[in-house]
């Protein structure tokens, strides 16, 4: 058994007032256990694990939009070249009689 003089039993002392941490919002968000959850909240009110910092997926296919290969024009200028192509086959078949 120890001591009260022991060097290693150590006592919690109360601060003298509490921190700014400990007087952040918490989350509140009801865990599986039937708690509330006490992690600190962000500006919408949930922790980083209950909603925090996603906003979700972005909306529509932002990388369809950048580099254009399915705009009206492109596939219209892949329609012609398609039938140019093709007519180069034809021409080509024509001349040699295959």
């Amino acid at each position: 058994m120890q001591s009260k003089n022991d060097p290693k039993v150590t006592t919690r002392l109360p601060l003298p007032q509490p921190l700014p941490m400990h007087q952040s919002p918490r989350c509140g968000a009801k865990t599986r256990g039937s708690f509330l959850c006490r992690a600190p909240a962000m500006p919408n009110g949930r922790c980083r694990m209950h909603g925090g910092k996603s906003t979700g997926a972005p909306t529509g296919n932002q990388n369809a939009r950048k580099h254009g290969h399915y705009g009206q024009k492109a596939i219209e200028e892949r329609r012609e070249l398609r039938a140019l192509i093709q007519g180069a086959r034809e021409l080509v078949e024509d001349i040699t009689g295959d």
